[in-house]
């Protein structure tokens, strides 16, 4: 007699950050590349989280598997990748804040095990941002390079975990992608202005320290 197979876990792809500060973009670069180049089976969804922080704890609440991508600080060298699992995902992301949407976050994934409706399997796969203070900015160089192996990460790992991805075979819709048609990094990289153009430095004599 034939036993039915085990169902297919719930699995969620999390990008992580806010897309015009620089660096900060890496996590939903990486959730924006990974659909744009994959399509995955239904039980996959692919999230750009942004800087939702408490508003995300239902998209951890109800994965079997999360996958998350973020930029990290963790004195490495920039562009360097770090991939950690399961229960050490809050507590690595409590070491060293980098920005307030990582303080939000840890505490969706503390929320989550508190609650018991924790993910079985975590994996986050974080870069060490090179720059951030850059309003306006787009990745830099050595952190947009670094998507690669972190997307190569992603697809074996989301394989094992049975999401199926496989190359995509038509373009996405507007209405189908995680980040807005104005955001998509092409996009944004053609039409953003230069740094002088815009300001984005800011003026030094309001943001000199006092001494």
């Amino acid at each position: 007699m034939k036993t039915s197979a085990s169902p297919r876990p719930r699995i969620t792809v999390l990008g992580i950050g806010n897309l015009l500060w620089a660096d900060e973009g890496f996590g939903v670069r990486c959730v924006e590349a990974l659909q744009q180049r994959y399509e995955f089976a239904d039980n996959v969804a692919l999230i750009d989280g942004g800087t939702q922080g408490l508003y995300l704890i239902q998209h951890v609440q109800e994965a079997d598997y999360l996958l998350i991508f973020d930029a990290v600080d963790y004195n490495l060298t920039p562009g360097e990748l770090k991939f950690v699992t399961d229960d050490e995902v809050p507590k690595f992301l409590g070491i060293k804040k980098l920005s307030l949407h990582q303080t939000g976050f840890q505490e969706v994934l503390m929320l989550a095990q508190l609650t018991g409706h924790f993910p079985q399997r975590v994996l986050l796969i974080g870069c060490q941002p090179e720059h951030m203070m850059d309003y306006g900015g787009s990745l830099r160089p050595v952190v947009r390079a670094a998507m690669e192996g972190a997307l190569t990460e992603a697809v074996r790992v989301l394989e094992t975990w049975r999401a199926e991805p496989r190359q995509r075979a038509s373009p996405l819709t507007d209405e189908e992608a995680v980040t807005l048609p104005h955001l998509e990094l092409d996009r944004y990289e053609g039409e953003r202005p230069s740094a002088q153009n815009a300001c984005r430095i800011g003026d030094e004599r309001i943001l000199a320290r006092r001494v």
